[in-house]
């Protein structure tokens, strides 16, 4: 950059030398002192040539600010021989290039060339410094990942690594298509516009992971509203969002607890086998508390998932087959579903006592129906099948549409009837996340076909049916007066406030708070009974 406020001097300068020969090109030029530090420090050149006197503030007064302003950059000084003095103080900012008018061609060449050897040394300098620093970096965050630091880290040192904010959460990003080897679409890089610096977020690699840590209350609302989208959308197969699945672990106050967060993400993970279909994000709070010291005298299914559990479920399911009795089939599966989330037993038990529940079922109809065909699979294909499952819900869904065959081997019921025990189901269950391509396979049918069926003989379609259920029990709760609006849509199952709002005034053509007002109603109430 150029700055002189004789126009002359300042095209001399632009033509006296070759300057992209030199390395360097012209970013910008001024002529007089306030437009000068304006550009300094707007453009961080690397090399200013500043005449000491210029209209509105000195070349002396101009390199001073820029100083205390952080500027950095190589500074030339321009003066005639009577003004040497103003060079001297300029060299009190640490100038140390002072250049007499009218300017020698070979004495500006010299010393443009040792500015530019000493720039590329400090770049290099600087660019080793960064490597260093970002290795010990990702040494300390796997550190701190892992466990809590012997000692505290100093300020100094959070500062050097961008710890310094007041709330840190990990996420682990992991292909949703396990066990496929496609590359998952990185929760990173949808943060990436926003992070200067890495002040939002840090991302490694750990234990073969991908992980990202968020750090301040930007990063984190950042994952909410990302968790949000993902709540609200559906996901399209084949898109990015449907490769990734997000574990994440609680916030923490303090770097010496980002572990804890790391762990709560890690166990997330080893519980993927829980989740539901589709279900692409674990949070913290979704962590159960399990019950390791069993109570003999307790009657809770999760605390007797043992081999005389196994007979009891294989008894009951048998009755229930002999019996057509869906609705008690479903009812089943959900109570085995829940007991196991909330059981102790590793994943692999789990998966025998499954094959376990799944043979014996399968030997009492053989003994109580003799004469029955059942189209049930051999016995190590079954075991197979249910030992390659990644998800609880895929073994759950296979011994329904096994128990459901074994119905039509004995001769099942109609479709109405199935029909009528879906819409109970539906009627008793609307407030939790239920989808049809949840409960169809609990009846025995894929989701389309039971779709369309659903839609011809109730004259809507299913979520149009699970929306006007909600809707109208909402309108019960709104007309009680006791509870917040964001209360009743998580009572109904809307999760989030703004979608219950968005379905009401679709169905009722106003806002929950008109319908209570309509009412004669306050819109919020504020005196709460006890639960």
């Amino acid at each position: 950059m150029i700055a002189d406020d004789e126009a002359s001097i300042r095209d001399g300068l632009k033509c006296i030398i070759d300057w992209e020969s030199l390395g360097f090109s012209l970013c910008g030029e001024a002529s007089n002192g306030k437009d000068a530090l304006s550009q300094i420090l707007a453009r961080k050149p690397g090399l200013v040539l500043l005449d000491v006197k210029m209209p509105g503030m000195h070349g002396t007064e101009v390199i001073r600010l820029a100083r205390e302003a952080g500027f950095l950059g190589k500074c030339i000084i321009l003066s005639g021989y009577s003004d040497f003095k103003y060079a001297q103080e300029a060299m009190k900012s640490g100038v140390r290039f002072y250049l007499t008018k009218p300017i020698d061609e070979d004495e500006l060449i010299q010393t443009v060339t040792q500015i530019r050897e000493e720039l590329a040394e400090e770049k290099q300098r600087s660019s080793h410094f960064t490597q260093y620093k970002n290795k010990a970096k990702n040494v300390v965050l796997q550190e701190l990942l892992h466990s809590a630091p012997e000692s505290p880290l100093s300020e100094e040192d959070c500062r050097m690594f961008g710890l310094t904010a007041d709330v840190y959460q990990v996420v682990i990003c992991e292909n949703y298509h396990a066990p496929s080897t496609a590359a998952p679409f990185l929760f990173a890089e949808m943060l990436k516009v926003s992070n200067r610096d890495n002040m939002i977020f840090d991302h490694l690699s750990t234990d073969g992971r991908d992980v990202v840590l968020l750090k301040g209350v930007h990063g984190l609302n950042k994952l909410r509203e990302f968790l949000e989208r993902l709540e609200q959308n559906d996901m399209q197969d084949g898109s990015p969002m449907d490769s990734m699945f997000l574990a994440c672990g609680r916030p923490v106050h303090a770097v010496e607890d980002i572990h804890l967060s790391y762990a709560d993400a890690s166990a997330l993970l080893a519980r993927r086998f829980f989740c539901l279909p589709g279900q692409h994000t674990a949070e913290y709070d979704a962590l159960p508390r399990t019950n390791e010291n069993p109570s003999p005298e307790a009657d809770d299914a999760s605390f007797s998932w043992n081999a005389d559990a196994v007979a009891g479920y294989a008894n009951r399911l048998t009755d229930y087959i002999g019996a057509y009795n869906r609705r008690m089939i479903v009812d089943t599966m959900q109570e085995i579903e829940l007991g196991l989330m909330t059981a102790p037993n590793a994943i692999e038990d789990i998966r025998l006592l499954l094959i376990d529940l799944y043979l014996q079922v399968k030997e009492n109809l053989t003994r109580n129906y003799p004469a029955a065909e059942f189209p049930f699979r051999n016995n190590p294909e079954a075991i197979e099948y249910i030992h390659s499952r990644g998800y609880l819900y895929e073994i759950l869904r296979f011994l329904s549409e096994q128990s459901e065959a074994a119905m039509g081997a004995l001769g099942s019921s109609s479709k109405d009837t199935v029909l009528a025990d879906v819409l109970f189901y539906i009627d008793h269950n609307f407030n939790k996340n239920i989808k049809l391509e949840t409960i169809a396979p609990l009846f025995g049918y894929n989701s389309a076909y039971l779709g369309k069926i659903f839609t011809k003989s109730v004259g809507e379609s299913f979520n149009t049916y699970v929306d006007h259920r909600r809707i109208e029990h909402s309108k019960k709760l709104l007309l009680e007066n006791r509870l917040k609006v964001y209360e009743i849509a998580e009572q109904v199952g809307y999760k989030n406030v703004d979608y219950f709002h968005k379905k009401f005034r679709k169905y009722m053509e106003m806002s929950p708070a008109e319908f209570r007002k309509g009412q004669g109603l306050d819109e919020e109430p504020e005196i709460y009974p006890p639960p």
